[in-house]
């Protein structure tokens, strides 16, 4: 990897993520940087100062418009002059698109493989993230939820995506995400446990007495 690409980006774009919620902040880039490189070197003929770069950037914008923010960030790289330092104007071609291409509600399939890799290593592999994530949305977009109304709407919404017929697709072999998929599709014959484990996430012990009460 170019280490100059590598230090303007851990010096410039890095601290931008801590505009982000938490769910969408550095320790989220770093996630999906590891799981870009293992796709990444499954393949031949990738250029992984590419893939290092897709992944740095493509929620950088998550703080401005979360609905819009693959757009936004992909605007935010192609926009940086000092990438032109590093890559073609066809490389940051296939970045910008790569980045607009990442998220799980995409109704394409990603134009490149740049694209399905940054897709493929965005995908939430772990219940406790996922139910974290969807809690904290839930609770700043539907305050006056009630803790059921909380509960089915996670369930639904968390099945819908990642069931496996859900809207979230991979395009690499990602054992991770299998399993993780698997823990999710239990839930459709046990909603009882779905609706424990969300609480045991999601809330502390002396909440938790309250709720039993």
């Amino acid at each position: 990897m170019n280490d100059l690409l590598k230090e303007y980006i851990e010096k410039e774009i890095f601290p931008m993520y801590q505009k982000n919620e938490e769910g969408h902040q550095l320790s989220h880039i770093e996630y999906v940087l590891r799981r870009s490189f293992f796709f990444a070197r499954q393949l031949s003929d990738v250029n992984l100062d590419m893939v290092y770069t897709i992944g740095s950037f493509h929620d950088v914008a998550h703080h401005i418009d979360k609905d819009h923010h693959e757009i936004l960030s992909a605007q935010m790289f192609y926009q940086n002059e000092k990438m032109k330092d590093f890559f073609t104007e066809k490389e940051r071609q296939m970045i910008k698109e790569a980045i607009e291409d990442h998220r799980a509600s995409l109704e394409y399939i990603p134009r490149s493989i740049y694209g399905k890799i940054i897709s493929t290593a965005d995908r939430t592999t772990t219940l406790d993230l996922c139910l974290k994530r969807t809690h904290a949305y839930t609770v700043k977009h539907f305050p006056d939820y009630s803790l059921k109304e909380q509960i089915d709407r996670a369930y639904h919404y968390v099945l819908e995506k990642y069931g496996k017929m859900g809207y979230a697709k991979i395009y690499f072999f990602d054992p991770d995400f299998l399993a993780f998929q698997e823990e999710i599709e239990s839930f459709k014959k046990d909603p009882f446990a779905f609706a424990e484990k969300y609480i045991d996430i999601n809330f502390k012990e002396k909440e938790k007495q309250l709720l039993k009460k």
